[in-house]
């Protein structure tokens, strides 16, 4: 323990750079999960993969972490261009000792705000200004994290909630016509899931469902 803190103290340039560097990997380390989270496309394909699996009533099938993988895996994909600017502009420069830390939390921060605020409602990111007191900003970089994040939040909901909705509707129709059948053959007793769930998924192959959803889910990006 004396050994890391004697790092800090020490007056060698190259072990103050080490130190920094340390600290800021433990810092995304820590608050990788909230990133990934909440400012990354993440939420609105995991939330729009649940959707899917509820309205096919598969119960777990597909299981939660063959979801949570591909949600991962899509995110990735989609968050490419924006993750490899976030490094050219200020990780790079940082490591290789050409920029300050504020001044690679700016840069760095930039791309991540002009992906946000390119999917975020103007009346959800006006309610968490106004909420503030803020004044309006001129520009992306002028929008503070703190009240970008949420608003950005709340969009991405919003808009995972509006694709889980057209989900719903043509397996709707299919429960709803199964148990019309049902009950006008007098089979009130038999659930009518259990008739439907076959020609779900069948409905769901036929029109090859997962490319469908995948091809949604990145069209919106």
């Amino acid at each position: 323990m004396s050994d890391f803190i004697n790092i800090f103290s020490d007056t060698d340039p190259s072990a103050l750079s080490t130190s920094v560097r340390l600290i800021l990997l433990l810092t995304i380390l820590s608050i990788a999960p909230g990133i990934l989270i909440l400012m990354t496309s993440f939420t609105r394909i995991v939330v729009v993969l649940s959707f899917v699996r509820t309205s096919l009533a598969t119960q777990q099938m597909p299981p939660n972490q063959v979801l949570i993988g591909l949600a991962l895996f899509l995110t990735f994909f989609i968050m490419a261009p924006t993750f490899k600017d976030v490094y050219d502009e200020g990780l790079e420069p940082l490591l290789n000792e050409e920029i300050t830390l504020e001044e690679a939390y700016d840069r760095a921060s930039l791309p991540i705000k002009e992906f946000m605020a390119q999917h975020t409602r103007q009346k959800d990111l006006a309610l968490f200004m106004r909420y503030t007191d803020s004044e309006q900003p001129e520009s992306i970089e002028d929008i503070p994290l703190t009240t970008l994040v949420p608003a950005f939040a709340i969009s991405e909901l919003k808009t995972a909630f509006q694709m889980g909705f057209m989900i719903f509707i043509p397996f709707l129709i299919i429960d709803m016509s199964v148990a019309s059948i049902l009950m006008s053959m007098g089979m009130m007793m038999l659930p009518p899931v259990m008739i439907s769930l076959p020609f779900k998924i069948l409905l769901f192959v036929l029109v090859d469902g997962w490319y469908l959803i995948t091809h949604s889910v990145l069209q919106g990006f």
